[in-house]
């Protein structure tokens, strides 16, 4: 059997039709949107609505911004715009469009941060399978999915706004993790809570990744836990007891499926 699994699509169409290429099925791993293009300000919802100035100084901003400055900054910059929510929710459907028609059959996909899972229905078709909080068996092996990203302890998800991240209270997202029964491969967006993983070198610092799926490695001693989020990680790779923990690449920038074979 082998699987080609990609994360952090972030609106590259034209290499994710060629993910499946010699492959017999097709795992992708969340973040198809691209909200913001951090390489080219051009691109990405963000820079074509409010421009490149606007979608540059976002990224600043993320990178090495005060507290509160980035929310306060998108706040502004959105108010020139009539109907934002709708503005965003087009652009979506319009990317969604694409990166839908893109995927090869069979594909198992999940939901990312950045994306909209309240629009997935609107794709739906034969051969392509919203798999998040699933165990389905595949090649015989029992795989499990959980898409989106966990908020810190006692954070609640951000009301309000044309663009809603699909961050998870941490209660509810550790509680969908442990839901899953036992698991041969792990698949989700953001790493398990191995320090080294969630480390991202080029914004210094830690991003999400979740004990709960932690759990399930330690649990389930699956041969594979599999994840993007995390664009320049510190560690790529790394094993926890029998488990070999993944991070699958920004496929956005590289355009090349991580291969996994049974």
């Amino acid at each position: 059997m082998r699987v080609h699994v990609v994360s952090d699509v972030h609106g590259n169409a034209e290499a994710l039709a060629r993910a499946g290429d010699g492959a017999d099925a097709l795992f992708v791993l969340g973040d198809l949107v691209d909200f913001v293009d951090y390489q080219n300000p051009h691109r990405g919802i963000l820079g074509r609505v409010l421009g490149p100035e606007v979608s540059s100084r976002f990224g600043e901003i993320r990178t090495n911004g005060a507290p509160g400055e980035l929310m306060e900054f998108a706040r502004r910059a959105w108010e020139r715009v009539p109907d934002p929510p709708a503005v965003v929710a087009d652009a979506v459907r319009e990317q969604y469009a694409e990166l839908f028609g893109a995927m090869t059959a069979p594909t198992w996909a999940i939901p990312g941060n950045v994306d909209q899972p309240d629009l997935w229905p609107e794709f739906a078709r034969d051969g392509v399978v919203d798999a998040d909080g699933r165990v389905v068996e595949v090649g015989g092996l029992r795989v499990g999915f959980v898409g989106g990203a966990p908020l810190p302890p006692g954070v609640e998800p951000r009301r309000g706004g044309p663009w809603k991240p699909n961050m998870l209270r941490f209660a509810e997202f550790e509680a969908r993790a442990a839901a899953l029964g036992t698991v041969d491969v792990l698949c989700s967006h953001v790493p398990p809570a191995v320090p080294d993983l969630a480390y991202d070198v080029v914004s210094r610092r830690a991003e999400s990744s979740s004990p709960g799926l932690l759990d399930v490695v330690v649990r389930d001693r699956p041969r594979a836990s599999l994840y993007g989020h995390v664009h320049q990680p510190l560690a790529p790779r790394a094993r926890v007891g029998r488990t070999e923990c993944v991070n699958v690449g920004h496929f956005r920038r590289t355009g090349t499926p991580y291969v996994l074979r049974w």
